[in-house]
């Protein structure tokens, strides 16, 4: 088992969630202030600052606050490790074939 494996059912555990998904797809376009990210939901603030609370406790999102202005921003890198752990997951036959995809569009002749 990786050693990663916490982090991993963090992330998935957090993502697992339809409202945080929401706001992830939210934050990948830019960063927003808290009660911007509120404004879709019909849900109290205290409810989605525990949902932010997740995705930062999972690594996803990152706050600061600037005087009474809380600033949600998505982290660099934020999934990374789910990425390494789907490509670990990839047989070596989806291996073989995407390498063979990338030698056939490479090596496919040019219309002149």
């Amino acid at each position: 088992m990786p050693k990663y494996h916490d982090e991993i059912d963090a992330v998935l555990r957090a993502l697992a969630d339809p409202t945080r998904r929401a706001v992830v797809e939210r934050l990948a376009k830019s960063p927003a202030v808290v009660s911007e990210l509120a404004a879709p939901f019909s849900m109290a603030l205290p409810s989605l600052m525990q949902h932010l609370r997740v995705l930062e406790d999972a690594g996803l999102v990152t706050s600061h606050k600037h005087g009474r202005v809380r600033t949600v921003t998505l982290r660099p890198g934020a999934f990374d490790i789910l990425h390494l752990w789907l490509d670990e997951q990839r047989t070596p036959a989806e291996r073989q074939a995407d390498r063979l995809g990338i030698h056939l569009v490479r090596t496919e002749p040019k219309d002149s």
